[in-house]
């Protein structure tokens, strides 16, 4: 809502395109902006009204079209004062390069567009108003977020408000450990966080998130070569054994037998552009630029949410109720998944792994802080040995000035290791910025 509310009174406002996968809330949070900030919303869905298309198709001229649409709708649309919401844009190539018009010759009107899939948008660039409009990215809420729909809003003010690196008293670590493990459970899909937090209804939410998995797979046949479809339906299914093994950099023989990189790769492409899964890159060595030094045949694979993971992984929610059995099943892989959701939602850069065979080392994550690169490891219980980032600092020596740990131990700074508790992953930038100064 910030973001939007800096739109909004920015000089330089351009059309907005809001992105982010089916059922993350965008249409929602656009009307809730509409609603709180402007006069009236004016909402134009061309999935249920496809006759609305034509308008785009005849003419470029903004104010021919804002006309039609106000009088096939009844809505009235004011410069300044009406926010304009089109959604489901994605398959409205007309649409979308009207922004360039928008933006060129009717600035006073604010306009906004929602859609999923608009990361393949722009990989058919005649349809793309370049340097005509302003995107906005919105993922599953954070466990922060979580905490706040949960009514736990005194755990999260706690979180914000803790300014030195010192051990988290009992009485708030326990609470948050286990609010976390239902994180795991319902994962940041807001529909399966409210089934959740209104009904505390597990069979509710599992349905909710089966419901999501579904509509997610009924998008992979508007892939525009039908060969694809079952690749991409191949790849998605095989996410969860390929993090279920030891060694999680990805495998295309994981996914049939057989199968080679070149028969699959523009598949996995297609849910990397979907934003439905994060693609993370070995990476040789911790220098800059990040991208100069990724090994591009070696990545892991992890989904766009974690309740997702463990709906699609077939992980019954009780689970939850068994100690730390849901941070260690199938080798961690859901805490890796939700440490590194964590992560992007506050570093511009997409984190990279590094490691290194015979013998072999790995270290889970690097992260990209303004111009320095910090290992992390994601440990999923108490057992915090970490010879991967002991090997790390060997190897690397000074550039490593600090080495990170998410586990279920409390946050400490021990030299220049930053132990911190798995349920504050959202606030690691603040967390390296105390222990810098330190």
């Amino acid at each position: 809502m910030k973001q939007l509310l800096n739109w909004k009174n920015s000089p330089y406002r351009k059309p907005l395109i809001l992105k982010g996968v089916r059922q993350v809330g965008k249409t929602w949070i656009l009307k809730e902006f509409g609603r709180q900030f402007y006069e009236n919303t004016a909402y134009f869905n061309f999935d249920e009204n496809e006759e609305y298309r034509q308008f785009f198709e005849t003419t470029k001229d903004v104010n021919r079209i804002l006309q039609n649409l106000m009088l096939v709708s009844g809505q009235k649309i004011l410069p300044e004062k009406t926010l304009i919401v089109f959604d489901e844009v994605q398959d409205c190539p007309n649409v979308i390069n009207t922004m360039k018009y928008f933006c060129e010759n009717a600035p006073e009107y604010h306009v906004t567009c929602a859609g999923s899939l608009l990361g393949i948008a722009p990989a058919r660039p005649s349809s793309f108003p370049v340097g005509k409009v302003n995107f906005m990215q919105i993922d599953p809420m954070t466990f922060m977020e979580f905490l706040i729909a949960n009514g736990d809003e005194n755990l999260a003010v706690y979180l914000d408000s803790i300014e030195t690196l010192e051990p988290i008293p009992d009485a708030f670590f326990n609470p948050l450990y286990e609010k976390l493990k239902m994180y795991y459970v319902t994962g940041g899909m807001p529909e399966s966080v409210r089934m959740w937090t209104e009904a505390r209804d597990v069979a509710v939410m599992q349905e909710a998130l089966a419901d999501i998995i579904g509509a997610y797979e009924r998008d992979f046949a508007k892939h525009p070569g039908v060969s694809e479809f079952p690749k991409i339906s191949m790849i998605w299914k095989s996410i969860p054994s390929q993090l279920a093994r030891e060694n999680k950099k990805f495998i295309y023989k994981a996914v049939k037998e057989g199968a080679r990189a070149r028969e699959y790769e523009d598949a996995l492409q297609w849910l990397v552009d979907a934003r439905l899964v994060y693609k993370i890159y070995r990476s040789s060595a911790p220098g800059l630029p990040v991208s100069a030094y990724d090994d591009l045949s070696a990545f892991k694979i992890y989904l766009v949410d974690v309740g997702i993971l463990r709906r699609l992984a077939m992980l019954a929610p009780t689970a939850f109720g068994e100690g730390n059995r849901l941070f260690t099943e199938f080798k961690g892989a859901l805490t890796e998944n939700y440490v590194l959701q964590e992560l992007a939602t506050q570093f511009e850069v997409v984190p990279r792994y590094w490691s290194k065979s015979n013998p072999p080392y790995e270290v889970d994550f690097l992260l990209q802080r303004e111009n320095d690169i910090f290992p992390v490891e994601v440990k999923a219980e108490t057992n915090t040995n970490s010879r991967s980032l002991r090997k790390f600092k060997e190897l690397y020596g000074d550039r490593v000035k600090l080495r990170i740990r998410f586990s279920l131990d409390n946050l400490k700074l021990n030299n220049d290791v930053l132990n911190i508790p798995l349920f504050m992953a959202g606030h690691t930038d603040r967390l390296i910025g105390l222990a810098l100064e330190r």
